[in-house]
């Protein structure tokens, strides 16, 4: 079908996925076979890590063969949820992933209808999909995932089912798909419902649900194995306004009793990236605290003010900084003084931001202080707070429905 992916391959022998990650580079992404919500699913940053990987994989499935993935860094997310009769598409929705690809599907934020996404890039999504159905003679309903880097874009996988992602998509268009699914599969007339994307006036986000404070020691952060136990939907009149009231849905606190952020972000370019956000919770009042890289790094860039915190080494950690004198992270957030803790890792195998951010985050959860770990969702909360959309009040779901449409009836 000429359709890009990234490069893969079926593999046997930890000889031939060593000789495969060497020849596209790493990071590459483990896949054992016949497994659910991405179990035992991997991302090995180099081949001591990848070893590891295809051992646990063999663990899962050992007369199976793993599939060995050429990791993408940067691209984004988009969600394709169709009905197709005898290989064509009746209806479809085209929803986008907050976070960049790397996140297991279940575990993040989908926006629907997609509000970021180029004409071009809409266009090859839809190609895909029709050749797709029309090559597998697709009776019922299917998921496809893509992920675009600029207006280049690929396949992730395909599913030959309902995805988690049909109930939200018929809510939030308010036509039901798998009864329509159902009518094709059943042999009986299947009429297409009538739905135009682009003159939908509203925005439906749904976001994911966690149960880390029943996990004692699990890492509550995201990665391509799902961690979710639910999710929630919320609408509104643009991204931003459903983004938030489906975070806060979730249990989402936020940072309103003492005002106070923690940042910890590993690299200079997340901390780039995260710049105008942080400007804008400084512009806001909020007291911002960070970990020593971090806050040298705003303070100097942006004189934003930002009080240094020392990273914690191990979960009994009380020290001090012996040069300066500040405090440990660790001791202000069990004092109860952070509200929100904003923790962005490098993702690689540095051993000291692995354990002093684990034990950040853990922190988070132990304490019951708000916690984003991924730095589009980070962005998105801060632009939410600088939009005042925390005093926004919830709407009916009927108010949504009936927003009037510009070029069709529904």
């Amino acid at each position: 079908m000429k359709l890009n992916q990234p490069a893969w391959s079926v593999l046997t022998s930890k000889e031939e996925a060593i000789s495969f990650a060497e020849n596209v580079g790493y990071p590459v992404l483990v896949r054992p076979s016949f497994v659910l919500s991405g179990a035992a699913m991997r991302v090995a940053a180099d081949e001591i890590q990848l070893t590891n990987f295809l051992s646990l994989a063999t663990e899962i499935a050992a007369d199976k063969p793993v599939v060995v993935t050429k990791f993408i860094l940067g691209a984004k997310e988009i969600e394709f949820d169709a009905v197709a009769n005898k290989g064509k598409i009746l209806n479809y929705a085209i929803g986008e992933h907050i976070e960049n690809a790397g996140v297991h599907s279940g575990d993040a934020s989908v926006i629907l209808p997609a509000q970021k996404l180029w004409v071009g890039t809409i266009r090859q999504v839809k190609n895909y999909a029709a050749d797709i159905a029309r090559a597998l003679n697709i009776t019922g309903p299917f998921n496809i995932q893509f992920m675009a880097i600029e207006n280049e874009v690929s396949v992730i996988e395909c599913n030959l089912r309902a995805s988690r992602t049909f109930p939200f998509v018929s809510k939030t268009l308010n036509h039901n798909f798998i009864s329509l699914a159902t009518r094709a599969m059943c042999g009986m007339e299947a009429v297409p419902y009538r739905i135009s994307l682009l003159d939908i006036d509203y925005v439906c986000v749904k976001a994911p649900m966690f149960s880390f404070t029943r996990l004692r020691g699990a890492d509550p952060t995201l990665g391509v194995e799902m961690a979710s136990t639910g999710e929630v939907a919320c609408f509104g009149e643009d991204s931003h306004e459903a983004f938030l009231q489906a975070l806060l849905a979730t249990g989402f606190k936020l940072p309103e009793r003492n005002r106070s952020i923690l940042l910890s972000i590993a690299t200079h370019g997340f901390r780039r990236e995260f710049s105008k956000a942080a400007v804008i919770l400084k512009e806001l009042g909020y007291t911002l605290y960070g970990t020593t890289g971090t806050a040298q790094y705003f303070n100097e860039k942006y004189n934003l003010d930002i009080k240094p915190l020392k990273k914690p080494s191990n979960e009994d950690d009380k020290s001090i900084c012996d040069e300066t004198g500040v405090s440990n992270a660790l001791t202000e957030i069990k004092s109860g003084k952070i509200d929100l803790i904003v923790n962005i890792s490098e993702g690689t195998t540095r051993r000291d931001e692995i354990s002093s951010g684990y034990i950040i985050r853990r922190a988070a959860v132990d304490f019951d202080v708000s916690l984003i770990t991924n730095i589009k969702c980070a962005i998105m909360v801060a632009e939410c707070l600088g939009r005042g959309l925390d005093k926004f009040k919830a709407k009916h779901i009927g108010q949504f429905y009936k927003l009037p449409t510009i070029g069709w009836e529904k």
